[in-house]
């Protein structure tokens, strides 16, 4: 038996050089639309098509390219969306199987971050507000 549902891709979110720039290049390239909500500040801004997309986030160039724990250019993590149940039944899922995760309250959403066997950062993540209000 399947202990949760996984909705869809919610976004990759991805460390870029310059945030206008890539901004403007989603928006013409890909006709992807701009969410930048006010409770998160400058960044991420979200590109999406839908309800899925990609998470914009500033580079730190100052760091050493090679350093796994680096913030340069680069994905930074995946997530997965799923319902607010589903979200719930992961919880549980991850701590029978002694899995370590961190729970994130990003107001719009709650997040739990996981890292794979390769250290990839892997999101399950949950709106917490009407769906027609934020995806408009």
């Amino acid at each position: 038996m399947k202990p949760f549902n996984i909705n869809f891709l919610d976004h990759v979110a991805i460390r870029v050089k310059d945030l206008n720039v890539s901004i403007e290049w989603y928006s013409k390239v890909f006709g992807l639309k701009k969410y930048q909500l006010e409770k998160w500040g400058e960044f991420p801004v979200f590109m999406l098509s839908g309800k899925s997309g990609i998470a914009l986030f500033p580079a730190n160039l100052e760091h050493e390219k090679l350093n796994l724990s680096s913030r340069n250019v680069k994905i930074d993590h995946f997530a997965f969306n799923v319902s607010n149940e589903d979200f719930e039944k992961a919880q549980n899922h991850f701590k029978s199987l002694g899995e370590p995760f961190q729970f994130q309250d990003h107001y719009y959403f709650h997040s739990i971050y996981l890292k794979d066997p390769d250290n990839h950062t892997v999101e399950l993540t949950t709106l917490l507000v009407d769906e027609a209000d934020f995806y408009k």
